[in-house]
């Protein structure tokens, strides 16, 4: 970098200010909307994975408690569906990104896709609230 110039108005100078821009991928260029779709859905996946990863771990304690917990065959179930609409949600990012967002062609059906995942993560969490306030709890060793 160059040496920091500052003006009488305050203003770091120009060059500094470009190159700044351009080492934190700031730029005046136009937004390239696969790129931006693609980091998106990047992000996303690694959530979704970071949710099955807890809901699987939940399984395993339900599970493991047996059927003499009172909430069994709803936190199964609860889970179940959860797990089954992350995997759903983890096939369609994948379309999403697999498909080129400046194909003008192809907006309605990335927007279908993009409002159907929406909608499935909207359920997920929802899924998962109810998860949490049935409450997986881990047996007590040793009492």
């Amino acid at each position: 970098f160059e040496t920091l110039v500052f003006h009488d108005n305050g203003h770091l100078s120009p060059c500094f200010s470009r190159q700044v821009s351009q080492s934190l991928g700031l730029s005046r260029a136009p937004l390239n909307m696969n790129h931006y779709a693609n980091k998106k859905s990047a992000a996303e996946s690694m959530l979704d994975v970071a949710l099955l990863m807890a809901n699987a771990s939940q399984l395993k304690a339900v599970l493991g408690q047996g059927p003499q917990n009172t909430m069994y065959t709803s936190l199964i179930t609860l889970i179940s569906l959860s797990l089954c609409l992350q995997v759903l949600v983890g096939i369609l990012l994948i379309f999403t990104v697999k498909w080129n967002l400046n194909d003008e062609q192809k907006h309605l059906r990335l927007n279908i896709l993009e409002n159907i995942t929406t909608g499935c993560i909207f359920i997920i969490v929802v899924i998962n609230v109810f998860i949490t306030a049935f409450g997986v709890q881990r047996p007590n060793a040793g009492v």
